[in-house]
């Protein structure tokens, strides 16, 4: 039967972290996957020059900081995601460093080193990178094949979806091969959002989901149409991202969705205390490089007073065509697809009902036909307060496999409090689940409820 387990991985050692650790993300190393990172918005407990990331060694039970990202500022590093090669164990990271700003790609041997992760590429004026690694093995030599999904704002007005690309990441110093391409390429697009998802499969196909906004209005509204790219050579080549072409005017990149709306202000809180209009996931099906999955948020479709609505879809031809996946989930946000290695497909996403934030994870063998759905966290929407910190939860969770596991992170109300956790959780920093208080180092003091990275793994 198949198990589920949740921790909180704040380490005991940080007992009195009152922080939003909030916008979290995951890497599970595939050649062994007792050897997992988490990031979120997380700084250095001992205000040192580097930020951390939270290591775990034996499968996510137990969870350590350590800090080794350059650029440690107030909430650590600004975005941040990461990624393990299939061989080697080497890790690479996506930064937005927390001092300067500047969009860093970083590689390190392994998890356990202590020594500062090597910076590859610097590059000013960028957004969210997303972290992609694959192991590919040609005549003999394995390579470590690395994208880097960011919005180069910088080329704004204008098209600003970007992927660095590295077909040998794991060798040489900087840049080790990596190389910015740009994505969209339709004219009349004003920007493109912030989140650029990428979706890799072992044959070498490669698919990469973008937000290209086409208008903006009033109340800080926008219109845009989700784009797929793909290449069937592992981005790998003089014309990349080229080898999906839209069916209505032939451009590289195909709409999935068009003509969409949201409100998309990073400084508006429209739901509950999170702010909305950049949610989007790509998965391809290891068994089956046809089989594409996307989701998606915007503001049609909905109820009032938030009127925002998590939208599915999937394709059976490569992304040439999409049809609805399953029911749209109303006021739900964050999704994070992936498939498993026996094709069974996975859906986590959070949901705000009567003012709580639910984190859910649904599976299904059938299309969404049947479904396993498991709530794995609930608690109120407005506790902690957000303040003047955003995001509250984050734009982001993020769920991976290896074979036939599914490993996630997710950022929630730290409350211990059983009944918040419907599958159960097992917390390392010191808490009381008769009284539902968090308790310092010394085991006596309380400490307020905030928000927590927590680590979820469903093993078969």
């Amino acid at each position: 039967m198949p198990t589920i387990k949740v921790v909180d991985i704040t380490p005991r050692a940080l007992s009195g972290d009152t922080n939003l650790d909030s916008e979290p993300n995951l890497a599970v190393n595939p050649e062994n996957p007792a050897e997992l990172v988490a990031t979120a918005f997380t700084p250095d407990p001992m205000n040192g020059p580097l930020a951390p990331v939270y290591v775990s060694t034996d499968g996510g039970d137990t969870w350590v900081l350590n800090s080794v990202v350059p650029g440690n500022g107030r909430l650590g590093t600004g975005d941040i995601s990461v990624g393990f090669g299939g061989q080697g164990g080497r890790l690479y990271t996506g930064i937005l460093n927390g001092t300067t700003g500047d969009l860093q790609i970083l590689r390190a041997p392994a998890i356990t080193t202590s020594t500062p992760m090597t910076v590859l590429v610097d590059r000013r004026v960028e957004d969210q990178p997303w972290v992609v690694a694959a192991t590919v093995t040609a005549n003999g030599h394995s390579t470590d094949r690395v994208y880097i999904g960011n919005n180069d704002v910088g080329l704004e007005p204008g098209a600003s979806a970007t992927v660095d690309v590295s077909a040998d990441a794991g060798s040489g110093p900087a840049p080790a091969g990596f190389a910015p391409v740009r994505l969209d390429r339709r004219a009349g697009t004003l920007f493109d959002g912030p989140p650029v998802r990428i979706a890799v499969h072992p044959d070498n196909t490669v698919y990469i989901a973008f937000m290209s906004v086409t208008a903006t209005g009033q109340a800080a509204r926008m219109t845009f149409d989700v784009v797929v790219t793909r290449d069937d050579k592992g981005g790998i080549g003089p014309t990349p991202f080229e080898d999906l072409l839209d069916s209505a005017d032939g451009t590289a990149g195909q709409r999935a969705a068009t003509a969409r709306t949201v409100r998309f202000n990073p400084q508006l809180r429209t739901l509950g205390q999170e702010r909305t209009g950049a949610d989007l996931s790509i998965a391809v099906d290891p068994t089956d490089s046809n089989s594409v999955w996307i989701a998606y948020c915007d503001n049609l479709g909905g109820t009032a007073p938030t009127d925002y609505v998590l939208h599915s879809l999937h394709s059976t031809d490569r992304g040439q065509t999409w049809s609805t996946a399953r029911a749209d989930v109303i006021d739900g946000k964050n999704p994070s697809f992936a498939v498993n290695s026996a094709g069974l497909v996975g859906l986590v996403y959070q949901q705000l009902v009567h003012n709580q934030w639910s984190t859910v994870l649904e599976l299904t063998a059938d299309g969404f036909a049947t479904t396993e759905s498991q709530v794995l966290h609930q608690a109120p929407g407005d506790v902690p307060p957000a303040g003047s910190q955003l995001p509250y939860l984050g734009d982001y969770i993020r769920m991976v496999t290896v074979g036939t596991d599914f490993y996630g992170v997710f950022a929630g109300n730290n409350t211990p409090d059983q009944a918040n956790f419907p599958v159960g959780v097992t917390y390392q920093r010191n808490a009381n689940f008769t009284t539902h208080q968090l308790l310092s180092t010394d085991g006596v003091t309380r400490v307020p409820p905030s928000i927590d990275p927590f680590f979820f793994h469903r093993a078969a």
